[in-house]
Order: C-alpha cells, then sequence, then structure tokens
C-alpha cells in the first residue's frame, strides 16, 4: 500500500490554497494520512479527489464541525503493520521506554509506524523498531513561507519504505 502523508497545511489562515505539487507528488497513493492543523475542511475534499483521506484533529482544528475523517487519533493496521496517526507527538528522548508512554496514552498501545505532525519539521526516523515519520509542511516547512514536503509510505507485507518529498522537485 502507498501512502501519501500531509500535515500543517494552515489553508486558508496562512496560504490560500494547497500546492498544486501535492497532486503530482500522491499520483497513486492508496489513502492520505492528514496529521492536522489543517483549518479548512474543504482541503480534505480536495485530497479526497485523490485518495481517500484520514486526518488527526491539530491544535489549530478546534472549530470543525463534526466530520467522520478527522479524530484526535487514528489507528491503522496496514499489510502487517500497526500505523498510529496523531497531531503531536511528544516523547523526552530518543529512547523506546521514553517513545512507549506516548505511544499507549495517543494509541493504545505500540505501533510500528507512528506519523504526526506539528512542529513543520520533516522526519524520518527509526528508534527501535518503531519509524517516526513527520511529513513536515507543504506551506510552512520549518516555520518558511515557502514550498515545503510531504511524505510517502510504502507498506508490503510488514516491511515499510518511508520518505520525505520536497514539493519544488515537481
Amino acid at each position: 500500500m502507498r501512502i501519501g502523508l500531509i500535515s500543517d497545511t494552515h489553508i486558508p489562515r496562512d496560504v490560500v490554497a494547497l500546492p498544486s505539487q501535492v497532486k503530482d507528488a500522491f499520483k497513486a497513493v492508496d489513502l492520505i494520512l492528514h496529521a492536522g492543523d489543517i483549518y479548512l475542511p474543504g482541503v480534505l475534499d480536495e485530497l479526497e479527489t485523490i485518495a481517500p483521506v484520514l486526518a488527526a484533529r491539530g491544535n489549530g482544528d478546534s472549530e470543525y464541525p463534526d466530520d467522520e475523517r478527522i479524530q484526535y487519533s487514528h489507528v491503522l493496521d496496514i499489510d502487517g503493520c500497526r500505523l498510529g496517526l496523531v497531531h503531536a507527538m511528544w516523547y523526552t528522548e530518543l529512547s523506546l521506554p521514553a517513545l512507549e508512554r506516548p505511544m499507549e496514552r495517543e494509541f493504545g498501545g505500540h505501533v510500528d509506524i507512528v506519523v504526526f505532525g506539528d512542529t513543520h519539521v520533516a522526519l524520518v526516523e527509526r528508534l527501535q523498531g518503531v519509524l517516526l515519520m513527520n511529513p513536515g509542511s507543504p506551506t510552512i516547512p520549518n516555520g518558511l513561507f515557502r514550498l515545503g514536503t510531504v511524505g510517502l509510505l510504502e507498506v508490503t507485507e510488514g516491511r515499510v519504505e518511508a520518505r520525505i518529498v520536497e514539493l519544488s522537485d515537481f
């Protein structure tokens, strides 16, 4: 399964529209996960023209009407991997014991992949068998107003490949 990852779009507060390059980066994905701070639910509708969408509720998403796609966190079983999606994932140090507590709080237990946003900083890191992935922001990466990043995950029979995609490459 090929999954597109996006976070912190901040539309229309900080930018007016989703960059067109997102559609190019997400062509042929089976699912899109938005890690929160969507701001405008229409962004999810636009992404859903590409593939089905699930989203985590970000700290800037408090005034949404009910939308079944948006939850505080999601836990998905995908081809032998357990994936958790949340807006913010705080762990005090890069060690598994420090990560187990927030995984229990956010997902009800251990997951193989944690997809999160909030920082606007892209990250792909493995921590004692757990893949931590933040796709950054397509609109405000690292707090700068410029074309940013999204992420791609390929999950096949329990194996995971992850990468950050620079939208300026499209």
